[in-house]
């Protein structure tokens, strides 16, 4: 048996919050695994009055959350042809920035990344920062790809973490923030689980 692919045009979506026309800043925030960007954006409604213009993309693959109707999330990847889906993914998400920075200048062009998610734009983050002058990698940790080494160049590079997270113990908060704030990465934790916590996202933005 041998394995082939090839290249297909696809129709993507992404929903928006706020009025361009009147916005200076743009926000794109990736939404986590079995989520939908329309239900997603909404947790950064807030940023809106503050002169933001948010765009939230969807991931790739769609699929029913339970058996085989029902509710609907999306995922960004699996294990199953990781590395092309890894590409496909920059190079959608790339078309997708240009498409809004070639139109209007923003004042600040900032990235979110939000469990799955956080991994999918920290690799963006890593190839095209040029792009940014903030970029949160929320509920999520480096993608093994992706020495966060390289990362600590940029002062836009932030962590955010819920101390009651379920994916994350006490330990493994306390270790990942004493190793990225060993390289310069400015961590943020908020009482709250695995979630989009409003106060702290607006002390960032």
């Amino acid at each position: 048996m041998k394995e082939y692919s090839f290249n297909i045009e696809k129709t993507t979506r992404y929903y928006t919050l706020g009025e361009l026309d009147h916005s200076d800043k743009i926000l794109f925030v990736l939404h986590g695994y079995g989520q939908l960007p329309q239900f997603f954006i909404r947790k950064f409604q807030s940023l809106v009055d503050k002169g933001y213009f948010v765009v939230a993309p969807e991931g790739p693959h769609r699929f029913y959350l339970e058996g085989t109707s029902g509710r609907v999330g999306a995922s960004w990847m699996t294990k199953e042809a990781r590395l092309d889906d890894i590409e496909d993914n920059l190079m959608y998400l790339k078309k997708l920035v240009e498409s809004f920075v070639k139109i209007k200048e923003f004042k600040k062009i900032s990235l979110l990344g939000f469990s799955q998610g956080g991994a999918t734009a920290t690799r963006f983050y890593e190839k095209h920062h040029t792009y940014f002058d903030l970029c949160v990698l929320w509920a999520s940790v480096f993608p093994n790809d992706v020495p966060f080494q390289n990362l600590s160049n940029y002062s836009g590079f932030h962590f955010v973490v819920g101390m009651e997270d379920p994916y994350f113990t006490k330990e493994s908060i306390d270790e990942y923030i004493s190793l990225y704030q060993s390289y310069g990465i400015k961590t943020h934790t908020f009482q709250g689980k695995h979630n989009i916590n409003d106060e702290l996202l607006n002390q960032l933005f």
